[in-house]
């Protein structure tokens, strides 16, 4: 009988014990919430070559970003949201769908975009940094090159010289279009034309529409050249809107207590092995052509 009422006894202090200790909890937690002065900026970086690239890797796109953009909105307190870019452009359908992705969340969630540049936000980079309400570079920064490029090789004296006799069967009159093992035809350099024009105006009626107000109109033939300009010459163009960096603008924007909070994705042990280790034909040439849009702007 008196190890029934002791067992009792202990199970009702235990359990006594356990709400106050669950109540001193949550009540820290919430005292830390209400009366902490940190401000997060939720902070995506968007950095390379923008579209899909060789095995295990990938550059940047709409797909493999989808769920780091959903996380970059997903603090319902946090006031803006950030973007750092560091990209000499890509695929420009992959630039629009990111793009088209943020924007849609940052009207949905009522959120600014701030965008920061790195060493370039070229071509396609620059589309990236226009989903910003406001951009930031560094004195040193490219910015711009709003234009289409198609680079490309041609291999029929290559071919010619190794004694390879190409063959291709189509059905169609156009599905040679552009084959780096034939000759150049002027009807197919006149489509490829057509089709850089189409995209150079979707990409300037876009660019007027995240900056129109801010661009110089006596430049805007310059402007849309295909150029790209550094600094304080980008901001006179009104490609960009002042110099500084994330931490500096943050701190003028939200106060000395907000920081920025990188939002990335980690990568398993056997992508980091895989990523680091493999080296094939599709890899090698990733590199080059990932080397080759780096290197026009000096990089």
């Amino acid at each position: 009988m008196q190890l029934t009422y002791f067992s009792c006894f202990t199970n009702q202090t235990s359990i006594i014990l356990f709400r106050q200790s669950l109540t001193f909890l949550i009540n820290k937690a919430m005292f830390k919430k209400i009366f902490s002065s940190t401000v997060d900026i939720p902070t995506l970086r968007l950095s390379g070559v923008i579209g899909q690239a060789g095995f295990m890797r990938s550059g940047l796109s709409s797909s493999n970003l989808d769920k780091l953009i959903t996380k970059l909105f997903s603090d319902k307190k946090a006031p803006a949201v950030a973007l750092i870019i560091n990209s000499p452009g890509g695929s420009p359908t992959q630039s629009s769908l990111i793009a088209k992705k943020i924007l849609e969340l940052a009207n949905r969630k009522k959120k600014k975009i701030y965008a920061f540049v790195e060493d370039v936000a070229a071509s396609g980079g620059y589309w990236l940094a226009c989903i910003a309400d406001e951009i930031y570079i560094d004195e040193n920064s490219i910015v711009g090159s709003i234009g289409v490029i198609s680079p490309g090789f041609g291999f029929v004296n290559l071919i010619k010289k190794a004694g390879i006799e190409r063959r291709m069967y189509t059905s169609g009159k156009s599905k040679s279009f552009l084959d780096p093992f034939q000759k150049e035809k002027p009807q197919d350099i006149k489509r490829l034309k057509i089709i850089q024009e189409q995209i150079h105006e979707n990409f300037i009626s876009y660019v007027k529409s995240r900056r129109g107000s801010k661009l110089d109109k006596k430049k805007l033939n310059d402007i849309f050249s295909g150029m790209f300009w550094v600094g304080q010459n980008a901001i006179d163009l009104g490609l960009a809107d002042g110099i500084g960096t994330i931490d500096q603008i943050i701190e003028k924007k939200f106060g000395k207590k907000a920081k920025c909070k990188i939002i990335d994705q980690k990568k398993s042990f056997l992508q980091r092995k895989l990523s680091t280790s493999l080296l094939d034909t599709d890899s090698i040439l990733q590199k080059i052509e990932e080397k080759a849009y780096w290197s026009r702007y000096g990089l």
